[in-house]
């Protein structure tokens, strides 16, 4: 991790300071230039058109791994040839976890080819066939002329194919939505998942919310969830009269699960807890076009970065300003994003076309950084936001998922409930194996560092029952009458064949972020590893006596109140104040039950 991140989070480095590192990225079909008029222009078309006739169009080579395939036609195959096809597209859509994008009228080796108008039908009525014999419905995405070497018309067309879930087995996408207080954030989501613009005066975020105080003062304080799904032709299932989860759940392939983080700094443990406790597969960044980069826009930004979560930027309120103003504000985060300690490449999306190619190009490279101008309100651009949503391929490998479902089961706590009737619950998400209801499992560390037994007796997902649950999903389990007075938030839940290890003390190699002196043994610090959250003392630095803002360091820490399970190699967060430092976990001194409070001090 760089450790320039940290002028980030000390608020020392202004817009546009630092060198810009790379341009922002042009999509294709893109219109307009990116903010740099003058005669350079004026030469351009005659460039473009002395490149196209010497240089065929190419996409990069087709990968044998990932869930993107190319075909240069699909007309009239055999039997034999179709079955092959069809076994084809069952391992992309393995590899896409239940999509795959096929590119028509492409070779192998990437060049554009086309195809005539006939031949372009029959290769998609066979690509229908091949996707009705596997369980799948296609959607065009696109379609492209390539005029390279030919007198005749010829397109290329690009191809959604995804599969009809089956036992709940949904794709489903976590988003957490950062940005500074009052950039409209709740109101954004309100929007998205219930189809219907806001007033101007917040309507639309008034069901996202989950306290009194939270209507009162139109602010986030806790962490909220909303869904939005889309079927298997890529249309949102939410917009019908009284949907309810369940009904959502049961209708669509994929599934865009918000978590919606305060923005208010006074609630910032509460977003750091959000980010890395929830294992968000990327994050939305709002910023107010009004107000540009401020408040806590440029510190949320440091935590994505700093825990590596990708993150693409929408810039909202664009009714309110006028268009000059939103160019501004554009320029000022091209400016941030292509400092030192980012290293993104803006994208900046204005087409159906760029949202498309955004949502692959988002997946395909960390630094490609998609920016949105929209309006809760007027609905403007609100349509490629959900374009880019439905396309957005999982960020995660297919054979990462199956490693992680092979090895035994981790689910973390997150929350703790009690629900008439029904029991005890927790809801929180599974780190690794498969849970299913009936398995018997045990949770722990408790205070004396014990793990007690329990039984899982339901699972529900999104608000819907759910018989099984696999590596990386998120769920709420019911244990029954199992004493909720002896959970808390941080524990895990394991098989008893794991025989978890805890700790109170560790080590880890940590990056000073920010720090308004030096920082020295016992200092106290809140740490965050995964679902845990625990203020901790610092016991020794490695090395050196104490550390300044941006040096690396191996620290001790000890946990001032309970033991952790903790793995080495976790990701680690800590603050206190303006304080903050960034991690990973290098060693752990394991302790056995019993041992917890005389190693704690106690």
């Amino acid at each position: 991790m760089d450790s320039r991140v940290s002028e980030l989070f000390g608020g020392c480095c202004r817009p546009g300071g630092g060198p810009a590192v790379g341009g922002t990225l042009k999509a294709r079909g893109a219109g307009g230039s990116s903010g740099c008029g003058g005669p350079k222009g004026k030469k351009k078309n005659g460039r473009n058109r002395a490149a196209k006739a010497n240089n065929p169009p190419y996409l990069p080579p087709e990968a044998e791994d990932g869930n993107i395939e190319y075909k240069l036609k699909l007309v009239n195959p055999s039997q034999y040839r179709f079955e092959h096809l069809v076994t084809q597209m069952k391992w992309r859509l393995q590899e896409g976890r239940g999509e795959a994008v096929y590119q028509i009228g492409v070779e192998d080796n990437g060049l554009l080819v086309g195809l005539a108008e006939e031949e372009m039908r029959a290769s998609l009525k066979t690509l229908h066939r091949m996707a009705e014999k596997v369980g799948a419905d296609i959607t065009v995405l696109r379609e492209r002329e390539v005029d390279y070497d030919s007198d005749m018309p010829r397109k290329i067309t690009e191809v959604l194919v995804r599969k009809v879930p089956d036992n709940q087995q949904f794709l489903d996408l976590r988003v957490a939505v950062l940005g500074n207080v009052d950039s409209g954030k709740s109101t954004l989501l309100g929007v998205l998942t219930q189809g219907e613009l806001d007033n101007g005066r917040g309507r639309a975020r008034l069901n996202l919310f989950r306290h009194l105080h939270e209507i009162q003062s139109g602010r986030t304080s806790s962490i909220s969830f909303e869904i939005l799904g889309f079927n298997s032709k890529g249309e949102v299932v939410n917009y019908s009269d009284s949907r309810t989860a369940e009904e959502i759940c049961e209708s669509s392939s994929k599934m865009i699960t918000f978590i919606d983080l305060a923005g208010h700094h006074k609630y910032l443990h509460t977003t750091i807890f959000g980010l890395t406790s929830y294992c968000p597969d990327c994050a939305l960044l709002l910023v107010s076009a009004n107000t540009g980069i401020a408040g806590t826009t440029r510190e949320h930004l440091g935590l994505a970065l700093a825990l590596k979560v990708p993150f693409f930027i929408v810039v909202s309120k664009v009714d309110l300003c006028a268009k000059t103003t939103v160019e501004r504000t554009v320029r000022q985060l091209e400016r941030v994003l292509k400092q030192p300690g980012c290293h993104k490449v803006p994208m900046l999306v204005t087409s159906e076309d760029d949202a498309v190619t955004a949502a692959q190009q988002f997946a395909q490279s960390p630094n490609v950084t998609p920016i949105f101008t929209l309006s809760s309100v007027s609905g403007e651009s609100l349509d490629l936001l959900k374009v880019f949503l439905n396309i957005l391929p999982p960020l995660t490998n297919s054979k990462e998922q199956e490693e992680l479902m092979q090895q035994l089961t981790e689910f973390q706590v997150d929350e703790i409930y009690t629900v008439p009737e029904v029991g005890t619950v927790v809801g929180g998400t599974l780190s690794s194996g498969i849970c299913r209801e009936g398995d018997q499992l045990v949770v722990g560390p408790t205070d004396d560092g014990c793990f007690l037994e329990l039984r899982v007796c339901s699972i529900q997902r999104n608000r819907s029952a759910c018989r099984v649950l696999r590596a990386g999903q998120a769920a709420t389990l019911a244990l029954g009458d199992f004493d909720r007075a002896l959970l808390r938030k941080g524990m895990v839940m394991v098989s008893p064949e794991m025989n978890p290890t805890i700790c109170s003390v560790f080590e880890a190699e940590i990056v000073l972020l920010f720090h308004a002196t030096t920082f020295r043994r016992g200092f106290q610090v809140t740490v965050h590893v995964g679902n845990v959250r625990q203020t901790a003392v610092v016991e020794k630095i490695h090395a050196k006596d104490k550390l300044r803002t941006g040096e690396k360091a191996v620290v001790r820490f000890r946990f001032l109140k309970h033991p952790e399970y903790l793995k080495v190699g976790a990701k680690l967060l800590f603050r206190e104040g303006v304080t903050k430092g960034i991690g990973h976990v290098t060693d752990v001194q394991a302790i056995a039950a019993g041992e917890a409070q005389a190693n704690m001090g106690f």
